[in-house]
């Protein structure tokens, strides 16, 4: 199973929801009202990353994970504490869209491509090791690649 055809089926799945909530009724979850909005509220920080991870991200952003020769390593704003903030930001949005929408196959269709996104993303660092040798490898001892590494004193 690739990547495409499950970020499809979980996009598929959150438009047919848009479109009328009822055509997905057959894999709704009966949740509370305050895991919806706290669904909201990831959803906004989904974005709010989103947006600051793209500003800092500038012209580095590319929709393969090749680099290319004028790539610049970027270790600043979100990346000055996760390798991967894109990412992230995408898994707060799957649960922030899974939670408003209480359905249990946009969460299932969007953890499954998050799992391959995060899988493919070691074959990402492997390409940046390539491109960026040792100042990648003390970047990655730093930094976590989706949570904050813990400082140790």
């Amino acid at each position: 199973m690739g990547l495409r055809p499950v970020a499809v089926a979980s996009m598929f799945g959150f438009i047919l929801y848009l479109i009328d909530p009822c055509l997905m009724a057959w894999s709704s979850v009966p949740l509370p009202a305050w895991a919806r909005w706290l669904g909201v509220v990831l959803g906004v920080i989904a974005g709010l990353l989103l947006t600051w991870t793209f500003r800092f991200l500038g012209k580095n952003l590319t929709d393969t994970i090749v680099t290319r020769a004028q790539h610049t390593l970027v270790t600043s704003g979100p990346y000055r504490w996760v390798r991967h903030p894109l990412y992230v930001s995408s898994l707060l949005a799957v649960a922030g869209n899974s939670l408003v929408t209480t359905n249990w196959f946009i969460a299932l269709t969007g953890g499954i491509a998050f799992c391959l996104i995060a899988q493919r993303s070691r074959t990402e660092e492997e390409k940046l090791i390539e491109r960026f040798g040792e100042e990648y490898k003390k970047y990655m001892e730093r930094t976590g690649r989706f949570f904050p590494k813990r400082k140790h004193e």
